[in-house]
């Protein structure tokens, strides 16, 4: 496979390099692995850390900044974050409102931001976690037990960002951003496989005329494999997998998400089937956002995330927000 780096050794840290010269609105530690708002930490706000394996950008380090994360560890590509990490960025953010960890559902995440909270409480930071859960495809996989953390942890880390912003305490920013996952459910379609610079080849078998329906971003096994199917036929399959598991009784969010090689001509055209769909199920769409910010590298597909949402988390949703990859209002 052909990639756009020097050595796979240090992919990580030449994107960090990279960041850090385009983005001086940021603090990236290159050695240490942590991205962090330069403003930071903001007097009287809780921080807002997440974190996890490279090669889903824009998440997270894409979502540093106002209205978002004070702060996200890189980990390496499809491995957590160390719990150094994540103490140095709960350090670097903490303004003595406390911290809040935002940990997507794999086992080396929720272990690793487990043991940082630890660490962090001894010394004198406290720390609330939400575990982001949304992926309906699978109940375990190869890195979970439970459900995947995907689509969601978009929604979950900007509602957070935005409570946090307006200074409301940890106990409230954790229970909307639980609100938020518990409102949100996902589904995700590879038509190829993913390829890591270490490995230098698709990282599993996909035959050129089949697509795994279920799939998790690190490219984890879903429900099932088929021959390839229409746009039409995908978007039936994906939102109803949600609206068997969801019943939206509100608008909901909806981000339809490139898994980081399809193009916006076709991601549009799939928002289109999409939207079809939840207008055929009575489910009306308060806000869209369309693009490439949770990806698998190199991978062809996309996923489908829903959050119900009440009149409080639409305005959070619509605050403003000042990032690499999200920034609107400002």
């Amino acid at each position: 496979m052909k990639m756009l780096i020097n050595v796979a050794e240090t992919v990580v840290a030449d994107a960090l390099r990279g960041m850090a010269a385009a983005h001086p609105e940021l603090t990236v530690d290159v050695d240490n692995r942590v991205i962090v708002r330069r403003d930071a930490p903001v007097p009287g706000r809780v921080g807002v850390v997440s974190g996890g394996g490279s090669g889903h950008e824009p998440l997270h380090g894409g979502f540093v900044g106002p209205g978002m994360l004070t702060a996200a560890c890189p980990g390496e590509v499809f491995t957590s974050p160390v719990p150094d990490q994540m103490l140095r960025a709960a350090a670097a953010v903490n303004s003595g409102a406390g911290v809040l960890f935002i940990v997507k559902n794999y086992t080396g995440d929720v272990l690793n931001f487990d043991m940082a909270a630890e660490l962090a409480e001894e010394e004198g930071i406290q720390v609330a976690k939400v575990l982001v859960n949304d992926d309906v495809a699978v109940t375990d996989s190869l890195y979970t037990a439970g459900r995947r953390g995907t689509g969601a942890t978009l929604f979950v880390e900007k509602i957070a960002g935005a409570a946090a912003e307006e200074a409301a305490p940890l106990e409230r920013v954790q229970a909307l951003a639980r609100q938020v996952n518990e409102n949100s459910r996902s589904f995700g379609v590879a038509l190829s496989a993913c390829s890591t610079p270490a490995k230098g080849s698709p990282t599993f078998d996909l035959p050129p005329g089949e697509l795994e329906l279920g799939v998790g971003i690190h490219g984890e096994p879903g429900r099932e494999r088929r021959a390839m199917m229409t746009s039409h036929e995908i978007a039936d399959f994906s939102v109803n997998a949600i609206l068997e598991d969801l019943n939206p009784r509100n608008p909901v969010l909806l981000l339809v998400n490139g898994m980081g090689a399809t193009p916006l001509l076709e991601l549009y055209g799939f928002y289109a089937e999409v939207n079809r769909v939840l207008t055929e199920r009575g489910v009306p769409v308060a806000r869209t956002l369309i693009g490439n910010y949770v990806t698998s590298l190199d991978m062809a597909g996309a996923s489908v995330t829903l959050c119900q949402v009440d009149e409080e988390l639409l305005r959070l949703w619509d605050a403003p927000v000042k990032t690499p990859a999200l920034r609107w209002g400002v």
